[in-house]
This record gives structure tokens, C-alpha cells and sequence, in this order.
């Protein structure tokens, strides 16, 4: 008769259920907060021995900590437990045609440190060292071990290709797409890291800590350089088939002129990133009659002091975002949409135009709304993503 027959655990099963019970206690103080073993006996359902015995484990481990002391009006006091929050750290990137951003964080989300550096990197070789080195330095500066990274997650415009190795589609970053610069990252850095596209990231930061909080099927507009969209369905990413959901910047303008020839890796001027994208502002206000050195940032200044051409290239471009919003609408039906990126954070000048030519648009209208997290939305996706994998990681790798 083997010990099955006789009803008896296998030492795997019996190492297996410890783990799982490990793993539940972790993620129920995550998920309430510091508890006692008596409280998470209740709430789990597990006997006071067992929970004792997994925390005895998981504090050895360096997972958990006391974090003090209850005292009832009867009975014992009770020591309070928590997840140690340096028990491991993540980074996480943001590579923008303008800046670099980088964070470091413990296993809270707390930030730690971080670094915003000009993006001066005229290649990308060059652009991939001030991102090692501006990550090299945010790790310093917040006193952590490098092996302590558990994890690291970078997100970068356009859509990472697993199969071949790189980023596709990112074209406001010239090179940006050469096949091993990213491993040549994940090598110097010496962290496992991973690789998304900048509006997914914003969407979940978005998500996790601003606008889209509590909200059902969530999506985040990104205009800034270019355009683009991150959904979040119940609470996760939809990114399609290939990972490119969301790139409604390629999506072309109709009538497209009959002689325009199309460049399927660069865009061309009839797509809608080059009708709403920020440049699209600077050329109205340019049609519109402002002269001299222009930037989207400038024209929305100039429009809340109240200049003219400023304001008429505003206006046009609420209404150009009215119909994306329309065009969203009619696909995904969201309840909330944010609008983000650089020339989302002047939200406050378009909301009201969106808001009116939707109404003529569509009987679809989700609630429109600006981001609350404003250029630290995909820095804290980024930070927020790579939380997951570095969790699950200390968690493995913990020694018994």
C-alpha cells in the first residue's frame, strides 16, 4: 500500500500548501493592512497554529515585520503584522523624446528616489547609456543594494516585439527600435526588466493611483509627440492581439488625398497623430496667424492669456479630440476617458470644447476627464507594473 493509499500528504503537497498559505497571509496584510495572527485566522479561515507557523516563516524569509502592538480592553496583546517593504525594490523607466524619468521604489510603491533627465541622446546608443546611467544613479541615491532590484519595467512609445527583440512603431524616437538595445540595457542594468508601451503604463498608473480609480472600463488618451490610448478593463490592460491596441495614432483621416503616399513605419500627415498631436497645434496657430518660435506648451499659454489665434488653435483642438473620444466611444463604450500626455495636461482649456462638440457628435458620452497624475503617469504605471513581477519574485526566491 503506498502513502497514498493510506491518505497520507506527499512532502511536496505538504511543502506546496505551506507555500500557498504563505503567499495568502502576504497578500491579505497587503491587501488590510497590519493584522494580527488571531485576525487573520478569522478572515482566512486557517488555524491560529498554521498562521503562526507561516508568519514565523515569512518574517525569517524578510517578508514581514512587526508593526506593533494592539492591546484589546480584554484578553492579550496582540503583536500586529505587515509585509516588509525592503524586502525588495523595482524601478521603473520613462523614455520620452524630451525626458527621461526614472524611480525607484520599495514593495509598497513608496518612492524612494528619482531622476528626471533632458533627453540629449542624439542616437539611441547614446539615449540607452543616460538611461542606465540616470537608473545607476536614482539606485544610489536611494541607498539600495543593486541585487535588491527585483524588478524593472520601461515604457517607451510604440510596441515592444518580444519574437524579434525590440521596439516597433516608435517613431518619434529615431533608432529607438534597433534590435538589442534593450538587452544591452537589461545587461548593464544586471535587473530582469520588461518593456511596455508608454500609454498602456499611464492608463494603469492612471488606474492605480489617479482619474480611473473604481472605474469599470477606463481609457487613457496620450497626446503629447504623438497619440495614443491605453484601455483598462476590469482593472486590467487590454492590449490586442500583437500588443498594439491602443495605437489610434495610425488610424487615418478620411478623405485622404488621393496622391498621398503613405509610409506605414513614420506616418504620414493624414494620419490622426499628425491631425491632434502636438505639432498639429503649433501648425494651427501658425495657419491661424502667430508668428516667431512656437511650441504646443506656448500656444496653450498664450491661449489662457487670452490671444486670439492662440485660442481659435485650442479650440480646433478640442474639437479634433471630440472626435477621437467619439471614435473610442463607439468601439469600447467606456465609462471614463483622461485625457493625458503633454498637451493633455492643458485639459483644463479643451475639456469644455470636447464636451460640447461630443454632445453634436454622438449619444455616446463617457465622462471626460484630465489626468490627475500629469507627467508622472507612466513613471508610476511603470512602478506600479513592475511591482507585480517583483512580488511574486522576492516571493520565490525567498530562503525558508
Amino acid at each position: 500500500m503506498t502513502n497514498s493509499d493510506r491518505g497520507e500528504e506527499q512532502p511536496w503537497n505538504r511543502q506546496r500548501l505551506r507555500s500557498n498559505n504563505e503567499r495568502m497571509l502576504l497578500e491579505r496584510l497587503r491587501a488590510d493592512g497590519p493584522s494580527s495572527r488571531a485576525q487573520l485566522a478569522r478572515e482566512t479561515g486557517l488555524s491560529k497554529p498554521t498562521v503562526s507557523s507561516a508568519l514565523a516563516s515569512l518574517e525569517q524569509a524578510g517578508l514581514v515585520r512587526e508593526a506593533g502592538r494592539h492591546t484589546p480592553e480584554r484578553g492579550r496583546v496582540a503583536v500586529l503584522y505587515e509585509p516588509d517593504p525592503a524586502a525588495g525594490y523595482v524601478l521603473g523607466l520613462d523614455i520620452g523624446r524630451a525626458w527621461l524619468r526614472v524611480a525607484a521604489a520599495d514593495l509598497d510603491g513608496t518612492v524612494i528616489a528619482r531622476s528626471d533627465v533632458r533627453n540629449r541622446g542624439r542616437s539611441a546608443a547614446a539615449m540607452a547609456d543616460l538611461v542606465v546611467g540616470a537608473a545607476r544613479q536614482v539606485v544610489a541615491d536611494a541607498g539600495v543594494d543593486p541585487a535588491k532590484i527585483a524588478h524593472a519595467v520601461v515604457g517607451t512609445p510604440g510596441v515592444y516585439d518580444p519574437g524579434q527583440r525590440r521596439v516597433r512603431y516608435a517613431v518619434n524616437l529615431p533608432g529607438w527600435g534597433r534590435s538589442g538595445l534593450l538587452d544591452r540595457m537589461r545587461e548593464e542594468l544586471g535587473t530582469p526588466l520588461s518593456v511596455h508601451n508608454d500609454a498602456n503604463l499611464a492608463a494603469l498608473g492612471e488606474y492605480t493611483f489617479g482619474a480611473g480609480k473604481n472605474s469599470r472600463l477606463f481609457v487613457y488618451v496620450m497626446i503629447g509627440t504623438g497619440l495614443g490610448m491605453g484601455v483598462v478593463a476590469d482593472g486590467r490592460l487590454f492590449t490586442g492581439a500583437h500588443g498594439a491596441a491602443g495605437e489610434i495614432g495610425f488610424l487615418p483621416l478620411l478623405p485622404r488625398p488621393s496622391s498621398a503616399v503613405v509610409d506605414p513605419k513614420s506616418g504620414d500627415r493624414h494620419s490622426l497623430e499628425n491631425a491632434v498631436a502636438a505639432d498639429a497645434v503649433v501648425r494651427a496657430a501658425r495657419d491661424l496667424g502667430m508668428t516667431g518660435p512656437l511650441t504646443a506648451k506656448g500656444v496653450f499659454e498664450a491661449a489662457r492669456q487670452g490671444v486670439p489665434a492662440a485660442v481659435a488653435a485650442v479650440r480646433q483642438e478640442g474639437e479634433r479630440l471630440a472626435h477621437v473620444v467619439a471614435a473610442v466611444a463607439a468601439v469600447l463604450d467606456p465609462d471614463l476617458v483622461v485625457l493625458g500626455g503633454g498637451v493633455g495636461h492643458s485639459a483644463d482649456l479643451l475639456l469644455r470644447t470636447v464636451e460640447q462638440t461630443l454632445h453634436g457628435l454622438s449619444p455616446l458620452r463617457p465622462k471626460v476627464a484630465a489626468s490627475a497624475l500629469g507627467e508622472d503617469a507612466v513613471l508610476l504605471g511603470a512602478v506600479a507594473t513592475a511591482l507585480g513581477e517583483a512580488r511574486d519574485r522576492v516571493f520565490e526566491q525567498r530562503t525558508p
